[in-house]
């Protein structure tokens, strides 16, 4: 790695490599978060100033504040609140220590079905730096964050109504709809699930539908493994070598890849599974 290129982000070292005329860090893969997360990790306290879209800085403040306040004040009803079992009322201490305990990137930190299909931890390489330039991923608490931005453990749904903050999604939607609206003339492939679309749409996001066709031909939207098979695609997505330029070459690169992707119309996509 040359001098000068020393402590840049991966994103970074990826988009001065490429220079403006490539643009590879522009086709952006917005993926849902995950309820589950690793705990722990290498990194620094959170400090807000480090996470992109920083537009996004107070509001992320606010929610973190009230997060964290509501887990100190009354462990209790911040289980109930957050909708935790009793084999899950840790949590409730681990939001409450937001502040202070290690973080790891986005990409490290989210686990569960989507990302056991994505499978970050297999990237290396060159491989890896298109990724971290080209995958984000929706959270309650950060609004959106890019996949190698640090963020600790926490414990936060799209659902959640924290006493005194209202709905997340009366939080979020204002600012966030704003700060995604600069991605409106890039292509962005919006991957996250109803809640968190819902926090803050991308005007002219490309969206997937995941469907099971049967033999007779009919078919039915899939629901809980619909996580799985965008993990799969956002993985052929976003360690492609393609220039991922329009809808056309995503396409391209998707159906190479061995995925059955229906164009129904310039901002809706239909993945077809078999059951």
């Amino acid at each position: 790695m040359p001098a000068t290129d020393r402590g840049l982000s991966a994103r970074d070292r990826w988009t001065k490599a490429r220079g403006p005329a490539g643009n590879l860090w522009r086709v952006r893969i917005l993926l849902s978060p995950s309820e589950t997360k690793s705990v722990g990790g290498s990194g620094s306290p959170l400090d807000l100033a480090a996470l992109s879209l920083p537009t996004l800085t107070e509001t992320r403040r606010l929610v973190a504040d009230a997060l964290v306040t509501m887990c100190t004040d009354d462990a209790a009803r911040a289980q109930q609140v957050l909708g935790l079992s009793d084999a899950l009322a840790g949590e409730v201490s681990l939001d409450a220590e937001l502040w202070t305990s290690p973080t790891a990137s986005a990409l490290g930190r989210y686990t569960g079905v989507l990302y056991d299909a994505l499978e970050p931890e297999s990237f290396t390489g060159a491989a890896r730096e298109r990724a971290l330039s080209r995958l984000w991923i929706g959270s309650a608490l950060f609004g959106v964050v890019a996949a190698s931005d640090p963020i600790p453990h926490y414990r936060l749904s799209a659902g959640t109504r924290i006493p005194g903050l209202g709905t997340l999604r009366s939080v979020w939607r204002p600012v966030l709809t704003e700060a995604l609206a600069e991605w409106s003339d890039e292509l962005v492939l919006d991957l996250r699930s109803g809640g968190y679309h819902q926090l803050g749409p991308v005007p002219g996001a490309v969206t997937v539908e995941v469907v099971t066709e049967y033999p007779d031909g009919s078919r039915k939207v899939v629901s809980h493994f619909s996580k799985y098979h965008k993990g799969l695609l956002a993985r052929t997505l976003a360690t492609s070598r393609a220039e991922l330029a329009d809808l056309t070459s995503l396409l391209r690169v998707a159906r190479r890849a061995g995925h059955t992707i229906e164009r129904t119309s310039d901002t809706v996509l239909t993945m077809v599974t078999e059951p």
